[in-house]
């Protein structure tokens, strides 16, 4: 089994649910759904005012806050006693995940576009690394610029 393609499955249902439960429409005045959202963001022409672009936002947005969330888990005071709660920094970091999920699929990528860019931008990076990349270095010429 392939485990990211089944979390972004997962993940496309549950959006998919919500839509339906909250009755959230589209430009187009239908129910919303993730299937559609992702052939809108292949289809490329993606203009601000639209669904995509809504979804992005907000997607984002929720992907932050949950970043503040695990922030907060995590004590700045380093002459502090505290404990790490392991188990709600995990929770966090898996809700981030959630959000983070349904930006790539209203992006237009499934499990499969996320592996093949993470392999391509991951040897960018070693690259980088080799060759001693600092922000004095950085051109950009090396970067991915995909459709």
């Amino acid at each position: 089994m392939d485990l990211l393609a089944d979390l972004f499955e997962r993940q496309a249902t549950l959006n998919d649910a919500v839509f339906q439960k909250r009755s959230i429409r589209g430009e187009d005045g239908q129910i919303l759904s993730m299937s559609d959202l992702l052939a809108k963001a292949k289809s490329g022409g993606v203009l601000p005012p639209s669904d995509t672009a809504r979804w992005l936002s907000g997607y984002l947005k929720a992907l932050m806050e949950e970043g503040r969330e695990l922030s907060e888990e995590l004590p700045w005071k380093w002459w502090s006693k505290e404990t790490l709660d392991m188990e709600a920094i995990r929770v966090e970091i898996v809700d981030m995940l959630h959000f983070w999920i349904s930006l790539a699929l209203v992006s237009g990528m499934d499990a499969a576009e996320v592996h093949r860019l993470y392999l391509l931008k991951n040897e960018v990076n070693h690259r980088r690394q080799d060759s001693g990349y600092d922000a004095s270095t950085k051109t950009g010429r090396d970067d991915l610029h995909v459709r």
